[in-house]
């Protein structure tokens, strides 16, 4: 009986140790299976990363040494000092300034003379047509005129030219107050013609403002082709009450 039983025994316990083992492995995770495509994207990405990274730190901590721009100094502008000489020890320098006069004639405008120079000798128009500023005949400079007066300013002058004034000739108002109603003389009747060399007395008429005041007006002489030439004349008046 015993030798019988035995075997039976010990293959009961087989089969339930078989069977213990087999529930156990019920419900266990099975292997991951490994995905080679998943570890080679992460491997580059892990490299481009760390690329990236590399550069960036590079690109800060190596800045540009370029040099910047060379200005360069605008000239200064410098301009002549007066001329000195040199004088005694503990004496300043004596300067030396250009006192040439600007002898540049002005369009419209001739220049009536100089001090020291005689008038006659001013170059005021040519061997043809000039003239030259004698006297006031009649009411010189700052004469007390009433308001509303008529009045004949007369001037001596002088053809210092060699061509007669004639027919044509004037002298003609060019500037100043026109409230004095300013007119000019025309040479017209052959008894006022003057040559060359003489001597004549010119007068215009006008009339006192009726505002009291000072004014002033300025006459000149005109060649027959409308060139204006000589000295010129002025009427300065004072209109008082």
């Amino acid at each position: 009986m015993l030798v019988r039983n035995f075997p039976r025994r010990t293959l009961l316990i087989v089969l339930t140790a078989t069977l213990t083992l087999a529930a156990c492995n019920v419900g266990a995770t099975p292997a991951p299976t490994v995905d080679v495509n998943a570890i080679n994207t992460a491997a580059v990405a892990t490299a481009m990363g760390q690329i990236s990274a590399q550069l960036t730190m590079t690109a800060l901590s190596a800045p540009t040494n370029t040099p910047p721009p060379t200005v360069s100094p605008l000239p200064l502008v410098t301009s002549a000092l007066p001329t000195a000489t040199g004088g005694l020890p503990g004496t300043p320098p004596t300067l030396s300034f250009n006192i040439t006069p600007n002898t540049t004639q002005v369009a419209g405008l001739t220049p009536i003379g100089t001090a020291g120079v005689p008038v006659s000798t001013a170059v005021l128009g040519d061997s043809c047509n000039n003239s030259v500023y004698i006297a006031d005949v009649t009411y010189p400079d700052n004469t007390v005129v009433k308001p509303g007066t008529d009045f004949n300013k007369v001037w001596r002058v002088q053809n210092t030219g060699t061509c007669l004034w004639d027919d044509g000739y004037k002298l003609a108002f060019i500037a100043g107050d026109r409230a004095l109603d300013p007119t000019s003389f025309a040479f017209t009747d052959s008894a006022d013609f003057v040559s060359g060399g003489e001597t004549a007395d010119l007068g215009v008429d006008l009339t006192a403002p009726l505002a009291e005041g000072t004014y002033s007006a300025t006459w000149r002489m005109q060649s027959d082709s409308g060139v204006f030439f000589g000295t010129m004349l002025t009427v300065v008046i004072v209109v008082q009450d």
